[in-house]
């Protein structure tokens, strides 16, 4: 029986990669574009802002939390850097001011929770409603233009004129985030507290300080992925980001994190965000209608929680 339960889990584990891994190799065999160089450096720049987004979302998620404001912390984060690039502030410090921002939003949100007892549904729903009207209130509902070009190479730029600087970024992201899940304490403390959270508290970790830092954090790198689409459309738009929450969360949930808390990757984060960049783009490829796209990827989040759910019953059982 240890074999069986442990093939299983290994076998769950590899699920999003052998997902990926096929979807690859069918599309590769149906069209001669899609394993080229540039479309695939094409992919990477396309998910980078959700799976830069997805990182803080699985730490969440891990938590046994979920944030339904990333999609509009990216937008305020975006608006109130580009907001002072426009007005003459030098590009570091109105980076540095975009990045406070999501993070400042991130850390009302796990004080909410943390602090307020709210459900992180409440709590992130209103936050989502709050930081979408603030970018639409400072900007009265009108792009932003007027940026430095220089300001165009974080989203826009390439290393060595072929890949693409948000990509970079989203690698090198993800590896610290894997760090600081798998080596460091504060990673402990967070699946700690979303396997059980009395059982965090009494073994000694400061729950609601955690769940304030997992938050910000989350904000933060909230914040940095709409400082690159920014950066990448050239424009602040304070309408950035509609519905980027839903394919973040997707993201995580394909990429095996458990709603439920406690269980999770960043690099299944990442995967995730590979799987519905990749099928997008083999769609595209193969011009397939973008409805059919949305149906698809309805359908891979419901066996995802399905196979997870199934899982954690016949456990029990």
């Amino acid at each position: 029986m240890f074999h069986i339960n442990n093939l299983s889990q290994v076998l769950r584990k590899a699920a999003p990669f052998m997902s990926l891994g096929l979807m690859v190799i069918i599309l590769s065999i149906i069209s001669p574009y899609f394993l080229t160089v540039e479309n695939l450096f094409s992919i990477g720049l396309q998910i980078s802002v959700v799976a830069i987004m997805a990182i803080g979302q699985m730490m969440v998620i891990i938590s046994a939390g979920i944030d339904l404001a990333a999609g509009s912390v990216l937008a305020l984060s975006g608006i109130a850097t580009t907001m002072l690039m426009a007005s003459g502030i030098p590009i570091f410090p109105a980076i540095i001011a975009g990045l406070f921002a999501g993070a400042l939003t991130g850390l009302a949100s796990g004080a909410l929770i943390a602090k307020g007892h709210l459900p992180p549904f409440i709590a992130t729903l209103g936050m989502m409603g709050i930081a979408r009207g603030m970018a639409l209130l400072l900007t009265g509902g009108v792009p932003i233009f007027g940026l430095p070009k220089e300001f165009n190479f974080l989203g826009g730029g390439r290393f060595f004129g072929v890949i693409p600087v948000p990509v970079i970024i989203t690698v090198v992201l993800a590896v610290i985030g894997h760090i600081i899940l798998t080596r460091l304490r504060f990673g402990r403390y967070v699946f700690a507290i979303g396997s059980n959270t009395n059982a965090a508290k009494l073994s000694g970790i400061n729950v609601p300080r955690t769940l304030v830092i997992i938050y910000a954090i989350n904000g933060l790198l909230c914040g940095f992925a709409g400082i690159i689409m920014a950066s990448r459309l050239s424009t602040g738009q304070p309408t950035a980001g509609m519905s980027y929450e839903l394919d973040v969360i997707a993201a995580c949930v394909i990429g095996g994190a458990s709603l439920s808390g406690g269980e999770g990757t960043i690099l299944g984060a990442i995967i995730g965000a590979l799987i519905m960049g990749v099928l997008r783009n083999g769609c595209n490829l193969l011009d397939v209608s973008a409805f059919w796209q949305q149906i698809a990827i309805g359908t891979i989040i419901i066996i995802a929680v399905l196979s997870d759910q199934y899982r954690k019953h016949k456990a029990i059982a």
